[in-house]
């Protein structure tokens, strides 16, 4: 079986529990996963999964090395879960008699030319249902919602290190991907005092994780500042498994609409995140939809002039002024949930 998801963080940790599923229906079934190299370093150690890495940095040459991993080889079906024209090329390497891709309206960027299979059109769904699809389309219809992504004991021992086992620990990660063009953070003031209500209501020390681009630095240096001892700032400083390994030991993660959220749910921690450019039915982190602020309808009525039942399913706010919408009682109130 040759599994197709390139990227995002979110979107592989959502594919994965569909390869786990196909691996308990079919033991024996070997399994090769091409996928992005950010998400490889995700994915790395497991040894059930063969992984071809795609490095889009590599341009053309890129698409030639996966070409050549491939060459020779056949494979029962391709599960192509990644609809853009990027994957659409790799696909051309992968000699299938069988290619699923999404139904015909999901299908972007001219996907049904490049499989001769459909999965079960449906409107509505979160994309982890939309992946088990593909499974379903296999015959196999039990859902394993299982991740077991390994974390080596170097990013365990980190862990220990930036957790006190004494106190309960909330990750704050305050921004999404830098190609999201900021529409999808909560602003910087609005969620420094949020981090200091928190502080003064629960026994609780804050850690702040997130990637190296400029937003993400300033946004934690403010908090920091704010919340002094009660913090440590290590935005800029993990790893993708460090960072696995820091949410395995948390007792809960607040963070916009983003990988970190998804990669929570792998490792069982409750995730507050806040949502008004982006539908959370279809994105939230699967397993704490509960704990979702959800701002969505009010954003497409101030900024699209339609309620959320009148625009496609997936559209997104464009606009960063919808995380306005968000207030802190909000996000404290979903908070007390978690941390009563």
């Amino acid at each position: 079986m040759c599994v197709l998801r390139l990227s995002a963080i979110g979107d592989v940790c959502h594919a994965l529990p569909v390869v786990r599923t196909l691996q308990h229906a079919w033991p024996d079934c070997r399994i090769t996963w091409i996928i992005g190299r950010t998400e490889a370093d995700l994915m790395a150690g497991i040894d059930s999964i063969e992984f071809i890495i795609l490095d889009k940095s590599g341009g053309f040459g890129a698409y030639r090395a996966v070409a050549s991993r491939l060459a020779g080889r056949r494979f029962d079906a391709l599960l192509d879960m990644h609809p853009s024209m990027r994957a659409n090329l790799v696909s051309l390497s992968v000699n299938a008699p069988i290619k699923v891709g999404f139904d015909r309206r999901r299908a972007k960027d001219q996907q049904w030319l490049f499989t001769n299979r459909r999965i079960t059109p449906s409107a509505g769904e979160h994309v982890m249902e939309s992946f088990f699809g593909f499974s379903e389309a296999l015959g196999v219809n039990n859902r394993i919602e299982r991740w077991d992504i390994p974390i080596p004991e170097s990013a365990r021992t980190f862990a220990r290190t930036m957790v006190c086992d004494e106190r309960r620990t909330v990750i704050i990660s305050p921004c999404a991907a830098a190609r999201f063009r900021n529409y999808r953070n909560w602003p910087v003031e609005r969620l420094a005092r949020f981090a200091e209500e928190l502080v003064m209501a629960y026994p609780v020390d804050v850690l702040l994780t997130g990637g190296r681009s400029e937003e993400e630095r300033l946004a934690g240096e403010e908090i920091a500042r704010r919340l002094g001892d009660r913090c440590r700032n290590l935005i800029g400083r993990t790893s993708l498994k460090e960072l696995l390994a820091l949410l395995e030991r948390a007792d809960l993660l607040v963070c916009p609409d983003s990988g970190p959220a998804h990669m929570a749910t792998a490792v069982g921690t409750p995730v507050v995140s806040l949502f008004a450019t982006t539908n959370p039915r279809r994105a939230a982190p699967y397993r704490s939809r509960h704990l979702v602020v959800d701002r969505y309808d009010e954003a497409c009525r101030a900024f699209l002039g339609k309620p959320a039942a009148a625009v496609r399913f997936g559209t997104r706010v464009r606009n960063r002024e919808a995380m306005r919408l968000i207030e802190i009682a909000d996000v404290m109130e979903k908070v007390a949930e978690v941390l009563p």
